[in-house]
């Protein structure tokens, strides 16, 4: 299977279909994205200003319709913040018909829909705009071999691995830029999908390319790997060579103030500063691996850029390298 490449999400701008009076519509192909760290603005303008007015700023849980979490509620020049987004959400203020959304730090939950909504007691308006943070998505497998994974599991997996569950609208930019992977994996919401570029006998056979989808599992019994999703890490990352065993390479690490890699701090390495590696190095979850930007013969012989994998290999075996983060 191809190995997935780069994933750059931009945004969604929608509205409300009946003309709005107070609120400015957003342009039809605004973008809003920004990597993992970055501050950003979620644009929102009144083109007319009511005598009293308040703006409410929410974000829109995808998973379950119709629960909202209050970021910022806006009455003049006096604001208020709510819950863990608040503590890094301000009130852009550019001027005086602007009330617009500031998100600093931006961090891989950010992503989603927010609302933009203005209160004037009598009929309330609002637009919706999609936040995206650019990054990549990553299948994942469990130690213990193929579909080892509940929904718990699999979520837990790609929080130990500094990534969060993919979302439906990732894995689907991450096929449509070369993500060919054959086995099933869960989703942000719960469904399992495996994205196809080149339909072949092992995976579905004759079906037509495309994002093959479970549907809905159950999420405590149902059993698949997982498909994560990353951005921008903010250390580094780099290559110790030898030939250690894991708990040598732990060690090899420790001893330049750094520890051993997780799967996504590789990935992101490999993608945001195009890390090219060709030799084998340990992870912290115990798997071998090595990234791609330059794809030759001697390096795995596949045309794709991509991050390798060995694996998991004994971790008694003395043949590797480590990859190191600070």
């Amino acid at each position: 299977a191809k190995n997935p490449l780069k994933l750059s999400q931009k945004c969604d701008v929608i509205s409300e279909t009946k003309e709005l009076q107070y609120l400015l519509e957003p342009p039809v192909y605004a973008e809003v994205s920004g990597r993992r760290g970055d501050n950003v603005t979620l644009p929102c303008l009144l083109r007319n200003k009511p005598k009293h007015y308040k703006v409410k700023w929410t974000k829109l849980d995808s998973e379950q319709i119709g629960v909202e979490n209050i970021v910022l509620i806006q009455s003049a020049h006096v604001y208020k913040p709510y819950g863990h987004l608040g503590e890094r959400a301000f009130p852009r203020n550019a001027h005086a018909m602007d009330v617009s959304l500031q998100l600093s730090r931006l961090q891989l939950e950010d992503g989603g829909r927010y609302r933009c909504e203005l209160i004037d007691g009598i009929e309330d308006e609002n637009v919706v705009i999609t936040l995206s943070i650019e990054g990549l998505v990553f299948p994942y497998q469990s130690r213990h071999g193929r579909y080892r994974f509940n929904f718990h599991e699999a979520k837990e997996a790609c929080a130990e691995h500094d990534a969060t569950l993919a979302t439906y609208d990732q894995l689907y930019r991450a096929w449509t830029e070369g993500l060919d992977w054959c086995n099933a994996g869960w989703l942000h919401d719960g469904t399992v999908h495996y994205p196809i570029i080149q339909p072949r006998a092992a995976c579905g056979g004759g079906l037509l390319s495309g994002i093959r989808s479970y549907g809905p599992k159950d999420r405590k019994h149902d059993r698949f790997d997982a498909f994560c999703f990353t951005s921008l890490a903010a250390g580094s990352v780099f290559y110790v060579r030898g030939s250690f065993s894991y708990t040598q390479a732990e060690s090899a690490c420790t001893q330049t103030g750094a520890e051993l890699a997780l799967v996504g701090q590789l990935y992101s390495a490999w993608h945001f500063h195009q890390y090219d590696q060709c030799d084998g190095g340990w992870l912290r979850d115990g798997s071998v691996r090595f990234p791609v930007s330059n794809p030759r013969g001697r390096c795995g012989g596949v045309p794709e850029a991509g991050v390798r994998s060995f694996g998991f290999p004994d971790k008694r075996t003395h043949l590797y390298g480590a990859y190191c983060y600070r």
